[in-house]
This record gives structure tokens, sequence and C-alpha cells, in this order.
């Protein structure tokens, strides 16, 4: 039994490790225009060190259940730590984009790992107080991707690019010093053997689906790049899925996705990372590329929905606690589908601060959104299948991400290339593809309404929604 000292020197040292790994999530964003320039790439392929990052901590997920139950908590950890500072000392090096990539992506499976225990070490040593404690996370998870924008855009100004990930390593480095002293190995696990055989499904599953779907916004559907690594993504999930079916003791336990709460907040957290990972790099493209900002100016027009989302989240999680997930879920569901139609409505004489209005009702719905569903989600799955139920929703929510990242930006590439060559300046032309990429967000946010309104009727909290 841990003490409530223990405890919360735990969660103290979850939430720092959490900040600097999601910092990487989004800061880059803003840090994109002046990479992709400096190291000589198209924007197509620079934006891969982003959604590219995404694809491989979605990959290395379905591993995260497995390595949780076998192995002690405390050395995976301190693992998972290490794993993220090797990663991002690569990419400081003056190497090209390729070994950056490669950096980007050991970064990302330490991250992966460090999420993933993150939230089922939290929900182990606060059974009775989830949705408040995991509101206090989403400060970290929640808060540091949209303040990472505004923090990046004055380093790179400033420090250059990769002055970014200087600041990670520091934090997490302190991160993994406390670390070796405070934490504990508090979650039980068990002799199993590793399942070659799925985790190598699962790699061409998440990858084949996550590549051909982020190809399809810059590529015709039948080209090489888009067809061939999708048909072989949807294949190799439903092999992947007869597997875990088949087994005892499967590799990921997909059976949970029978529990009617559990996909409830499977579907909702994927629908809000396809919407908000695309809007995280529309906006700084929006002030950088057609407005004519600065990275600093991209990061502060996002600085006042940071500040909504860091006094919504933690007041999310004990609304969750007191009421349940339903009036959350159709709030958040109402402000994200407007935030996005109002961009896309947006006219290119509007001044950047309206923007930047419009993104704090986008905040307050990722705010209401992302830590209740996930709270939501796993508490549904019931308490012993908290890993597989954690490493499924992360790494679902994460290939969504992705690949909403790179179609609204292949979407929004190519709607202002055809508006440029049928005569518009370009200017106009980009400010055309931009709204109506954001009215396609706003139609894909559209089922966060429907959801809470049709599927969670009648009272229902939602806790109870299994």
């Amino acid at each position: 039994m841990l003490s409530d000292r223990r405890r919360a020197l735990i969660f103290v040292n979850i939430m720092l490790s959490c900040i600097a790994t999601t910092i990487m999530a989004t800061a880059l964003t803003t840090a994109l225009p002046p990479i992709v320039r400096d190291l000589g790439v198209a924007m197509q392929t620079g934006q891969w060190l982003t959604s590219g990052y995404s694809l491989a901590m979605g990959i290395v997920m379905p591993l995260t259940a497995f390595l949780i139950t076998r192995f002690p908590t405390k050395p995976l950890y301190l693992a998972g730590a290490v794993l993220f500072i090797v990663g991002s000392l690569v990419c400081v090096a003056p190497v090209p984009f390729a070994v950056i990539m490669a950096g980007r992506v050991v970064q990302a499976c330490g991250n992966g790992l460090l999420m993933s225990m993150a939230q089922v070490v939290l929900m182990t040593i606060y059974p009775d107080n989830r949705g408040t404690v995991m509101g206090w996370y989403g400060l970290a998870v929640g808060v540091t991707p949209v303040i990472a924008p505004t923090l990046s855009g004055l380093m790179v100004d400033a420090f250059g690019w990769r002055s970014i990930f200087y600041l990670v390593v520091g934090v997490m480095a302190v991160s993994l010093v406390a670390a070796c002293f405070v934490f504990g190995d508090v979650l039980k696990t068990s002799e199993r053997s590793f399942d070659v055989l799925s985790f190598a499904v699962s790699i061409v599953a998440f990858g084949g689906v996550t590549l051909g779907v982020g190809n399809i916004g810059s590529m015709p559907f039948t080209s090489m790049a888009v067809l061939p690594p999708l048909a072989l993504g949807v294949a190799a999930s439903v092999w992947f899925v007869a597997l875990q079916l088949k087994r005892e003791r499967p590799f990921l336990d997909v059976r949970i996705l029978r529990r009617r709460g559990f996909a409830l907040s499977v579907v909702g957290s994927m629908l809000l990372y396809f919407a908000m990972m695309g809007s995280s790099v529309m906006l700084p493209l929006y002030v950088q590329t057609i407005k004519g900002g600065s990275a600093s100016m991209a990061g502060l027009v996002s600085l006042p929905g940071s500040l909504a989302m860091a006094v919504v989240s933690p007041m999310a999680g004990r609304l969750y606690d007191r009421f349940g997930v339903r009036r959350l879920f159709l709030f958040g569901g109402v402000c994200l589908t407007a935030s996005n139609l109002c961009m896309g409505l947006l006219p290119l004489s509007a001044s950047i601060w309206v923007a930047a209005t419009i993104n704090v009702a986008r905040s307050l719905a990722i705010g209401c959104l992302m830590m209740p569903l996930v709270t939501w989600g796993t508490s549904a799955a019931g308490e012993g299948r908290l890993a597989d139920a954690n490493a499924l929703l992360t790494a679902l929510r994460t290939i969504a991400g992705a690949i909403g990242q790179a179609v609204f930006v292949g979407m929004m590439t190519a709607l202002a290339a055809s508006a440029h060559a049928g005569g518009m300046d370009m200017a106009a032309a980009d400010m055309h593809g931009l709204n109506l990429t954001y009215l396609a967000m706003g139609a894909c946010a559209l089922p966060l309404i429907v959801i809470p309104l049709v599927f969670l009727r009648g009272g229902e909290d939602g806790r109870r929604a299994a």
C-alpha cells in the first residue's frame, strides 16, 4: 500500500515526464517551416516529422500492453525515459533529414511507452478519484501540446529549432533521475511469452493503414503510395483481430471493444484526435504562410486557447466524477464542431486574433473531451484490462491523429494549388484551401454531438455504459 506522499511524488514525476514528451507532440508544428527551409525538403516531406512521430507511437502502443503486464514498473519507466532522451539527442545533431526522422521514431517509442504507463499507473494508484486525477494529468497531455507551439515559436526565433530538443532533453533528464528514487513497482506483472507473430502483424496493420490513408490527401487513390499499403494494412488488421480472438491470452485484448462504453469512447477519441491534430498544423500555417506572421506570432495565437484549456481540464475531471461523461461529451462536441466551421468561414481580411478567439472554443472542446473520454473508456473496460484498454485506445486515437494531420495538410495543399491554377492569387488560394479544409474538419466532428445525444440518452452517466 502506497503512502499519500509516495503517490504524490509518483504523480509529480509522471507529470514532469509527460510535459517533456507532450511538448514534442506538437512543438514542431510551429517550427516546421524553418525546419523545412533549413533541411531543404518539401513541406509534404517535412510534415512527416510530426505525422510520422504519431505513426510510430501508434505502432508501439499495442506492445505496451504486453510490456506493462510483463516487466516491473520502475525499470520499464526508466527505459522509456532513456529512449526519449536518446532520440532527442539524435535530432539535435547536424545530420540529414532521414537521420532526424529516425531520431523522431526513437523519441516516439519512448513517448508511447511513457504515455501508456502514465495513465495505467495513475488510474491504479488513485482508484477512487480517477476523473479528478486524470483531469490534472490532462494539464500535461492536453495543455502542454497547445502551449508548445507558443514556446517553440519563441525559441525558434531566438535560438533556432534545435533548441526545442535541448529543452525536452533537460526536462526528461530531471524526470529520469527523480524516477530512480521515487518510482516503485506499482503494477501487477505475470509471466507470459512474447507473441512475435501478433506484434509483427500489428506493425503492418497500423503502419499500412496510416501510410495509405495519410497519402490520400496528396496522391491519387490508385497510386502505389496509397492503395497497396492501405489494402495491406486493412488485411493485416483483420488478421490481427482474428489472431487475438483465437488466443487464450491475447497480445492485445480486442474483445474489450464489445463493451459499449469502451467502444464509444474509442470512436469519440479517434474523432477528436483526427480533427485536433489536423488543426494543430493548420493554425500555424495560417498565421505564417497566409498572414505572413513569424513563428513567435503563430505561437502567441495559440496562447489564449492554452490558458482556457488549463482552466477547464481539471474542472472537467471533477465534473466527470460528479456527473459522468455525457454533458462533457456534448459540450465538447458542439465547441469543436462550431470552432472548425467558424474557421471555415473566416475571410482572408480577418485579423489573426479572430482566429485566436475561435481557437479558444476549440481548446475548451479538447479540455472537455480528452481525459474524460480516456477515463470513461478504460473504466468501462474493467479493472483487469486497464493496460489493454489504454494501449488500444491510445493506439487508435494516435493513428487517427496521424491520419488527420496528413490528410488535412494534403487537402489544403491540393485545394490551394487547384484554386491558384484557376486564377486566384496565392494568398487567396491558400485561404480558400484552408477554409474548405476546416469545413471538412467540422463535418468530421459532427458525430461528437450525435454520440451523446443518441447513445447516452436517458440520464446515463457514461461511466456505467459498458
